[in-house]
Formats: structure tokens, C-alpha cells, sequence
């Protein structure tokens, strides 16, 4: 029988995305093939009104009428009070009267959409403030909830499953800007009132058990899966060529390319000097948001060697050999994934390393780092590198640049290894867990 499971927006309202919001998203959906429904709660800021249309104009608005001044400090203190009731969250209607196309490769597959205002900003002082967590009361009594981020929410009269995806906050502690004390305190927490705990590698599974204590017996490794719509994977050759010369500037094939948050985490910097270093003719292209840390890890780009195609700088010329753009939309993401001669991954520690999965379904080779779950990731299918050693990775990209029988076989052997996590294989492991609390 059809159940109902709860999932929470927490990092789907992010415009640029991250990569547990592709988690989240990729989840609505097996949750769908699976055959449940999918009710998925928010917690964007206003959307209470009783008028059905205001809520879902609040829904989707981009915040560009805010009251501003002494009016937006008292709307903000009063939407993040904490409630010592918890929270009650309500419908948000989907009718069309609101156009939802811009959004589309943000929102989840949903039966029914939910918002509390300020909810997670809430929830989370209440635990500051009491060391509490929270309940929501919903609209629709779930069957589950599935909490796709460690948040100090639960579902009443429902069991309550929490993915912690790792715990680079106590296990690299120098990368993220994390309360250390607090987010231990949270998971502690968690784990005298979660139902039970998933995880997406066994590294990050040993390194919950190992560092924080709780028992193997309550946690379950999923793994992920990736979704890359046939529209995209498959777009003809030829327009594939014209979207990555008029996007970056750089040809076909003629490129590095990494793509995912900058910070001290993922190595950039490492990365950078080890391309530079290289001396190859191809050029490498970063995609990704500055995050904290980030001049750090830029320190070798100037401007004799940046195509800053951000913003920031508008007149340098296209001979560079760097190409760095805050973001792009998924579907020319995979085209520049596609037209890539090799993606970069070097990351210190990853929970799963979604890139790498992605890389390899296109058929791209990949170069990552032999630490953490990217072995787990990438099997035979990849050129691994010490992630700590720079003339490793600056070895790597000149081995792999020069031959290209080598990428030709990384790229068979990565579709391969793709299919390990294919999204059959990733909604038989979620069914299984699914059927222990349904």
C-alpha cells in the first residue's frame, strides 16, 4: 500500500544548489518510483496567510518587496522566535496562477508542498537556546519522515530517519565554520530520539561510529544515485561543441574542469598549483560559489592567468589559463561535463562525492583523491592522487592530458562503475529501509 513520507526543503530553496539539495531532490524521486507519496516541508520565510494565493505567491517569491529598515528587523525577530509548542506548518497550494517554470530544476517531485516560516532558523535557536528538539505539526499525518540534513526537527507520531552525510565538522574541524560543540550536541541529541540514521559511504558510516558512538546497528549506508535527465545526456554532439565554446570560451575536449563549492575542503588550492605546474595546453575551468576561505584557496589565480567569467572581471582575454565562473544551470553543467577532457576532484574528504559519480555516468574521465569514500566512488574507473601531495596531482593531469588511450578507458571503465549506484540499485537499498518502519 501507497505510504506517505515526509522530506525536508531544508537545501532545496538554495538557488545555486548544493550537494545535499541534489541529494534531497534525487530522493523525492526514487521516493515517487517507489511508489509512496512525497510531501516535502520548507521553511522559507512568511507564506502563513489564510488567502491560498498569497501563500503560494510567498512560496515563490524572490523577496524583492521586503519591508525594509526597522520594519524588517521586527518581521525577522518575530518569524525566528522559537515556539516552546514546536511548529505547524501549512499547505502551500500549487495551483499555476503563479508561474513555475524558472523554478522547476529546483523543486522536488512532490505530492504536497508544506511551509513553516522561518521554521529551520527556528528550530535551530530553540536547540541553541534549550538544547530542544523540535516538533512540526503537518497538514497530512506522514507514515515517515525523512530528514535529508541533521536538523533539530521531528515528525510527531511518525517514525523519524536523519542522513547525516559525514562529519567533516569533528573530523576535519579547520574546514567548515561549524560550532563544534554545537553540532556534536546535536548529534548526540539526535540520537536519543531518531528512529534511525542513514549515511551515503561505509567511511562515513565507521567515522559516525568511530567519532561520535553511535551503534553500527542504527545506521544504514545507502550510498546515492545520480539523475541526469536523457535530454541532457544525450544532447546531439554538435550542440554540445557550440554550448561549451559560447559559454567558456575554450573548445571541446580542450579542457580540465572541477566544479563544486570553493573552500579549504575540496583542495582547490592544491588543485591549482598542481595544473599550473603541469604546464599543459589545456586549460582548466572552475564552476563554483566562493564559500568561506575561498581567497586562500585562489591564491594562485591572477590576472595573468584568470578568465573570470563572474563578474568581477569583464576584460581579460580568453589566451589565460584559468576559467572561473560562479555558477551554471544543470543542464549546461552536464554539457561542460560532457565536453570536458577530464574532471578534477582532489577533494581532502568527501562523504560520497557526488561529482565523481557524475562525471563517470557522462563518460568523463576522472582524476580524485584516494582519501575518504572517493575509493569507495570510483573503483578502478578513476586516476587516484594523494590529495595532500601537489606533484602527485600535477603528475596526474599531465598523464592523463597526454594519453589518450588512457581516457578512453577511464571513460569505459567509469560507466561501469556508474552503474554500481545506478537508481535501481540506490531505490532496492532505500525499500529496504523503507520496509523496517512502514
Amino acid at each position: 500500500m501507497p505510504k506517505t513520507i515526509l522530506i525536508d526543503g531544508y537545501n532545496l530553496g538554495l538557488e545555486k544548489g548544493t550537494g545535499v539539495a541534489t541529494y534531497a531532490r534525487n530522493l523525492s524521486y526514487e521516493i515517487d518510483e517507489l511508489g509512496h507519496k512525497v510531501n516535502v516541508l520548507y521553511g522559507n520565510r512568511g507564506g502563513t496567510s489564510r488567502n491560498n494565493l498569497l501563500r503560494e505567491i510567498a512560496f515563490f517569491n524572490s523577496s524583492n518587496d521586503e519591508p525594509s529598515g526597522a520594519l524588517e528587523l521586527l518581521a525577522k525577530v518575530s518569524h525566528i522566535l522559537p515556539s516552546p509548542l514546536g511548529l505547524k506548518a501549512v499547505d502551500v497550494p500549487i495551483t499555476g496562477k503563479v508561474i513555475p517554470r524558472s523554478f522547476e530544476a529546483r523543486l522536488p517531485k512532490f505530492d504536497r508542498l508544506y511551509n513553516c516560516s522561518s521554521g529551520f532558523d527556528r528550530v535551530q535557536l530553540a536547540h541553541y537556546l534549550w538544547g530542544k528538539i523540535s516538533s512540526v505539526t503537518l497538514p497530512e499525518q506522514p507514515d515517515l519522515a525523512h530528514w535529508t540534513y541533521p536538523l533539530p526537527l521531528r515528525a510527531k507520531r511518525a517514525p523519524n530517519i536523519y542522513t547525516l552525510h559525514d562529519i567533516v565538522p569533528l573530523r576535519l574541524p579547520y574546514t567548515t565554520l561549524d560550532n563544534k560543540k554545537r553540532y556534536l550536541s546535536l548529534i548526540k541529541r539526535l540520537d536519543k530520539v531518531a528512529d534511525h540514521f542513514v549515511t551515503v559511504s561505509e567511511c562515513s558510516k565507521s567515522d559516525i561510529v568511530d567519532i561520535v558512538g553511535i551503534s553500527p546497528e542504527r545506521i544504514t549506508n545507502t550510498y546515492q544515485s545520480v539523475h541526469i535527465p536523457a535530454k541532457y545526456r544525450e544532447k546531439p554532439e554538435e550542440q554540445l561543441v557550440r554550448e561549451v565554446e559560447g559559454t567558456i570560451g575554450v573548445g571541446h575536449k580542450e579542457y580540465f574542469l572541477y566544479w563544486g563549492a570553493i573552500e579549504p575542503k575540496k583542495n582547490i588550492g592544491r588543485m591549482i598549483e598542481a595544473y599550473l605546474t603541469s604546464n599543459i595546453e589545456a586549460q582548466l575551468v572552475i564552476i563554483g560559489a566562493r564559500a568561506w576561505k575561498s581567497k586562500g584557496e585562489l591564491r594562485y589565480i591572477n590576472d595573468n592567468n584568470i578568465v573570470d567569467r563572474s563578474g568581477i572581471k569583464s576584460n581579460v582575454s580568453i589566451g589565460n589559463r584559468v576559467v572561473l565562473l560562479n555558477y551554471v544551470t544543470f543542464e549546461m553543467l552536464v554539457s561542460l561535463i560532457r565536453g570536458a577532457k577530464a574532471t578534477l576532484f582532489p577533494s581532502i574528504y568527501e562523504g560520497f562525492g557526488l561529482p565523481v559519480l557524475e562525471a563517470m555516468s557522462l563518460g568523463t574521465p576522472v582524476i580524485c583523491s584516494n582519501a575518504s569514500s572517493l575509493p569507495e566512488v570510483a573503483g578502478d574507473a578513476a586516476v587516484m592522487v594523494d590529495p595532500y601531495d601537489t606533484g602527485s596531482i600535477s603528475a596526474a593531469i599531465r598523464t592523463v592530458d597526454a594519453d589518450s588511450d588512457l581516457r578512453e578507458e577511464l571513460s569505459r571503465r567509469g560507466r561501469v562503475q556508474a552503474e554500481k549506484f545506478s537508481q535501481q540499485e540506490y531505490r532496492s537499498r532505500l525499500k529496504a529501509l523503507y520496509d523496517r518502519f512502514l
